[in-house]
């Protein structure tokens, strides 16, 4: 029996409802989301990766579907390396929809087997940005409302 896997790729500094939201859309369509942390060194962010990865597994500490990896190098090549026949990419606006549709057909002509799925950030959250959210706390304002429901940013930091 084949399995559906997608791998879901970020930075995800920090993981927000919004990301939340796509990995649960995506839930709906594979049976596997492999969340990518990319790990760009020349990029300072406010969690370590690690941190970032641990936030992510304590979330998803009960679904066996979801598996957080962190990766270096082209997300096409990450994807293959998952067996994953799908990258999902989320779109919030119409800035996003440009910048995606060009990592698409990047990734295409490198991985022609490999499709981009964009999903739509659900209205609720599609206002949410990690690096709002990052602004927010740099002012010392809680961002309670900006991340997934029981995760306290600041056991991360």
């Amino acid at each position: 029996m084949s399995h559906t896997i997608a791998i879901f790729p970020g930075s995800f500094d920090p993981f927000t409802r919004g990301h939340q939201a796509l990995v649960d859309d995506a839930l709906r369509i594979f049976d596997k989301v492999v969340i990518g942390i990319g790990n760009n060194v020349s990029k300072a962010g406010l969690l370590r990766i690690e941190a970032r990865k641990q936030l992510i597994e304590d979330l998803y500490a009960d679904n066996p579907r979801v598996e957080v990896r962190i990766y270096t190098g082209l997300t096409g090549d990450f994807a293959r390396d998952q067996h994953a026949s799908a990258i999902i990419r989320g779109v919030r606006n119409t800035t996003d929809f440009e910048y995606e549709r060009t990592m698409e057909a990047t990734n295409h002509r490198l991985h022609p087997d490999i499709i981009t799925v964009m999903l739509f950030t659900p209205a609720p959250v599609a206002d949410i940005a990690s690096s709002t959210v990052r602004e927010v706390l740099a002012f010392g304002r809680t961002v309670d409302e900006f991340m997934p429901e029981g995760i306290d940013i600041k056991k991360y930091l």
